[in-house]
């Protein structure tokens, strides 16, 4: 049997007055999504659950059947994964976004959680400064790492066998995303290291003040990318390969290191479209075609699509609406249409987690889980949407429980 997962990540959400009381699911046109609940079943899915943060690191990990009471010990732990990055006892992996903030009447507010997209050239010449300037410092011991990324998503790697690192569980930070356009002052690091990452965020800032990046970004009438902001830390995780767990042999598309590092920590094959871009302006009919292609050798093919997600952290009601239209129109339709050729098949639709257009924020909730193929009765529902997956009696309050239910 071949299996699809699409990952419209961050589409959630709540009715938009804007969009005559419907959420952008619902306002979407997406008839390939309604075709595909109206063969199949609609139900709703907790992928983060409240005790934990709301965030992608969590709601993937269960939408792809694990546990993340069990298995979670940081975001950026699975970003090093998916660089190839291994991770010894002692070490720490901590996400380094290059950010914008700015002093207002309020306090120092988070302008860009992403450096007006600041690029990875960029990026890459601002953290090798921070590694030739900052980490340098005797006082670190040669412990610190900063690794490049893509664009503003960065990390930094403590060795603890150099230097042993101060952090702990209780280690307590806040990600920059979810404090678009609010006062800071409540956000920074707190608990056990909480000095060291403050101390290396505001060192980041008076480094980055004077450097050539920005001087370019001042000329060009761009924001500055005014410092790094560190979160997301923890040590090495480990997963149960996912053909021991489920069954099939898996590849993942996506742009976004968090979800190749998933990929890589749970046992599948990673595939790199060109084009792909983790934004608005993703290639999503190359996210397709590539998908299609991957079934010859894959028993599951996961599309991971972060735009609507990216929408909604820049309060744009009507990109995320072309976002979701664009997933169904260039991913959804043409792969239900290529598993409708096999004899045996599955698909499954969800996002990882809400993100409201109204906070510009993750959100704790449930979301709409849309699955059809061989072996699934349909129920009464026509059309894909939070609200018909509200009212519907297929409900999985474990979100990882999804997976069994979908492979199975």
């Amino acid at each position: 049997m071949k299996h699809v997962i699409i990952i419209p990540d961050g589409a959630a959400d709540e009715a938009q007055e804007v969009l005559g009381g419907k959420t952008p699911l619902e306002a979407a046109s997406t008839p390939n999504m309604d075709g595909l609940v109206a063969s199949g079943v609609i139900a709703r899915a907790m992928h983060t659950p409240k005790e934990l943060p709301a965030g992608s690191e969590i709601g993937n990990l269960s939408l792809l059947g694990y546990n993340p009471f069990e298995h979670f010990t940081g975001r950026a732990p699975m970003e090093a994964a998916a660089q190839g990055i291994e991770l010894a006892p002692g070490d720490w992996a901590i996400r380094c976004n290059v950010v914008t903030v700015g002093d207002t009447d309020e306090g120092q507010v988070m302008v860009d959680f992403t450096a007006d997209h600041v690029s990875t050239e960029e990026s890459t010449a601002l953290l090798k400064t921070l590694q030739d300037k900052v980490a340098s410092d005797p006082k670190f011991a040669g412990a610190l790492e900063f690794t490049p990324g893509v664009s503003y998503r960065n990390l930094l790697i403590w060795r603890g066998d150099k230097l042993a690192a101060p952090f702990t569980n209780e280690t307590r930070t806040e990600a920059p995303h979810d404090w678009t356009d609010l006062p800071i002052a409540d956000a920074f690091p707190r608990g056990p290291g909480s000095d060291v990452l403050d101390e290396l965020m505001t060192t980041s800032a008076r480094v980055f003040a004077e450097h050539p990046v920005n001087a370019a970004r001042t000329s060009e009438g761009r924001k500055l990318a005014t410092n790094v902001w560190l979160w997301g830390q923890g040590g090495a995780p480990s997963l149960t390969p996912f053909t021991k767990k489920y069954g099939p042999c898996g590849a993942m598309i996506t742009a976004v290191d968090l979800l190749r590092g998933i990929a890589a920590l749970v046992g599948w094959d990673r595939i790199e479209v060109p084009g792909a871009t983790g934004y608005l302006d993703t290639d999503y009919a190359a996210k397709g075609r590539y998908a299609i292609d991957a079934l010859d050798q894959y028993d599951i093919v996961c599309v991971h699509v972060e735009a609507p997600d990216e929408a909604s952290h820049e309060g744009r009601v009507d990109e995320k609406v072309k976002a979701i239209e664009a997933i169904d129109r260039d991913i959804v339709g043409p792969l239900h249409a290529a598993l409708r050729s096999r004899d045996d098949w599955r698909m499954m639709i969800s996002p990882d987690h809400p993100t409201f257009l109204r906070t510009k924020k993750h959100t704790h909730g449930y979301v709409p889980v849309a699955m059809a193929g061989t072996g699934i009765e349909a129920d009464k529902f026509t059309t894909y949407g939070d609200t018909n997956a509200a009212n519907s009696d297929l409900c999985f309050n474990q979100g990882w429980d999804a997976m069994g239910f979908f492979v199975r």
